[in-house]
């Protein structure tokens, strides 16, 4: 991706992040990165052409992060240490992302882009392939249980019933998403 779609990119995880979907259009990114009218319809035509865009962006973030994080060992505490991690950022430093994500939804279901949103911060092929050095007996059931419950702990921080309660230090944060993800990782082999 070019320098100038990347910047694009970005103001549009800004903005959905900030605003929630109505707030992304042409308009407002030409006016949040100071272009002349016009421009951001230069490089993406269509909204769906910026939404796929941008979720692009997302997909190829979460990837640099997974990469530079991914455990080495394969052994169950090893991984829940490095997805409570990759959670917490999601949390905390790529917030965000995540908000951006959850904004974006509903125009992405209706622009044909909800798989791609979808799996832009987890992978259920990653985590299958996890399961099946774990000598899990259904890695792929067990990789998309998991999703689901990365899923939910990311959403109940953000949005759900443990976002109302009261600031946790970042040491408490990753004790509380690792208990919740190891547990999930101690199947019947």
């Amino acid at each position: 991706m070019d320098e100038r779609r990347t910047v694009i990119c970005e103001a549009v995880l800004d903005l959905a992040a900030q605003g929630g979907n109505r707030a992304v259009t042409h308009g407002a990114v030409d006016k949040l990165l100071g272009m002349p009218k016009g421009s951001t319809s230069y490089y993406y035509r269509t909204r769906a052409d910026l939404l796929t865009g941008a979720i692009g962006r997302l997909r190829e973030r979460s990837r640099e992060e997974f990469d530079r994080a991914a455990p080495r060992a394969v052994d169950p505490e090893t991984a829940a240490d490095a997805m409570a991690a990759q959670l917490h950022l999601l949390l905390t430093d790529r917030r965000r992302d995540a908000l951006a994500r959850y904004a974006l939804a509903p125009d992405a279901r209706s622009e044909g882009l909800a798989a791609e949103l979808a799996t832009c911060l987890f992978s259920i092929p990653l985590a299958t392939n996890l399961f099946e050095a774990l000598g899990a007996v259904e890695p792929g059931r067990a990789a998309a249980d998991l999703v689901s419950l990365l899923e939910g702990l990311l959403f109940d921080r953000l949005y759900g019933a443990r976002s109302l309660g009261t600031a946790r230090t970042p040491r408490e944060s990753l004790a509380d998403l690792r208990e919740p993800i190891r547990r999930a990782l101690e199947f019947r082999a």
